[in-house]
């Protein structure tokens, strides 16, 4: 399993990107479609601002094609090679896979590009008190 203080926790998760105690999201469930993109403003944590600048995010834009290209491939691959379906049924299942899974896309590459910026920082982890 994927412990904190690795970034992999935090793109898979959506945690904080340096304190790894918080989600960034307002809701978790990225389902949720009227929620899937918002995002905190702050860690209630450690402070760090999710939203670096005004246009932060649309750079992961360039990295959805990527993550979205990789589910496409994945699900040909199921599809065709491992079941032996046709070429038409490979490519609705591609469609179809796109999406299902286009909310957690979207969500995976936000992660993804502020973990390109932001780095984990054991000393922004507060102990906890019992």
């Amino acid at each position: 399993m994927i412990k904190k203080g690795n970034k992999l926790y935090s793109i898979f998760t959506g945690a904080c990107p340096r304190c790894h105690q918080e989600s960034m999201y307002s809701n978790k469930n990225p389902y949720m479609l009227k929620d899937v993109l918002k995002i905190n403003d702050s860690c209630s944590h450690c402070g760090t601002k999710y939203r670096i600048e005004p246009s932060f995010f649309y750079g992961s834009m360039y990295v959805s094609y990527a993550v979205g290209i990789a589910f496409a491939v994945a699900a040909f691959v199921i599809s065709y090679l491992f079941l032996g379906s046709g070429l038409m049924t490979a490519f609705i299942a591609i469609v179809g896979t796109l999406i299902v899974f286009y909310p957690v896309i979207m969500r995976l590459s936000r992660n993804i590009w502020i973990n390109l910026f932001m780095h984990y920082d054991k000393s922004l982890v507060k102990p906890k008190t019992d």
